[in-house]
């Protein structure tokens, strides 16, 4: 994983065995790992947490997979995340089922637990693709999360920690306002209690090393919302 906060994967499953062999291969592959037994505790667990990516299975108790993947879609934490649909129902028309409430991919059972952290891994790299080692670039700028490097029309810039994880952040998203709160669960870490003004510090320190040999803010600051690039 890169050095940004490693993506959580929540699993939802009702069969204690299950969840615990995914859990400890998904920790073993260097996630961080959320746990629910049914679709209730899967719903909250979202609000709560924020996931990356949501492993969900079908039949659940309490709430169905179907219905809580639906639920997850339409809340704010869950609209971006990754619901991938476990089950073993295997006929098109199931998958179209799953597909059409709203999950991003869908894993037949029996599985192998290689194809899962395949799967969560290549769903990563449409929405965090920096924590799974992937280059990107915007204008100019250009950042290496496996070498932890940045530069600005190929001149090497000095970021901190934060630095590198907050410009992760607005990188992977071109033109996605991201509110100080959202910035301070992704780059902090949700169970950091930090002041949101800490968020304009940084993005100030940011600024100063994107722009320090001169060029143009890529930053955008969005009055009453937060901050943007792109």
């Amino acid at each position: 994983m890169s050095q940004d906060i490693d993506p959580l994967v929540l699993v939802v499953d009702d069969e204690p065995a299950q969840l615990a062999l995914l859990s400890y291969n998904l920790k073993a592959a260097g996630f961080r790992v959320a746990t629910a037994k049914d679709g209730e505790e899967a719903v909250l667990a979202v609000a709560e947490q924020g996931p990356d990516v949501v492993l969900l299975d079908w039949m659940l108790p309490r709430l169905s997979g179907l219905e809580a993947c639906r639920q997850i879609k339409a809340s704010p934490q869950g609209r971006e995340a990754a619901v991938i649909m476990v089950s073993a129902r295997s006929e098109e028309s199931d998958r179209v089922r799953g597909l059409d409430t709203g999950a991003d991919d869908y894993i037949v059972k029996p599985y192998s637990v290689a194809e899962v952290i395949a799967r969560v891994r290549a769903n990563l790299r449409r929405l965090r693709p920096v924590a799974v080692g992937q280059v990107l670039e915007i204008g100019d700028i250009r950042l290496d999360p496996i070498a932890h490097r940045v530069t600005r029309s190929g001149a090497s810039l000095h970021l901190g920690p934060t630095e590198f994880r907050l410009l992760a952040a607005l990188i992977e998203r071109p033109g996605k306002v991201w509110t100080r709160e959202a910035l301070l669960d992704r780059v902090w870490g949700r169970d950091i209690y930090i002041d949101t003004r800490t968020v304009d510090v940084h993005v100030g320190r940011l600024r100063k090393a994107l722009c320090g040999a001169g060029g143009e803010d890529p930053i955008r600051t969005v009055r009453g919302a937060g901050y943007a690039m792109g």
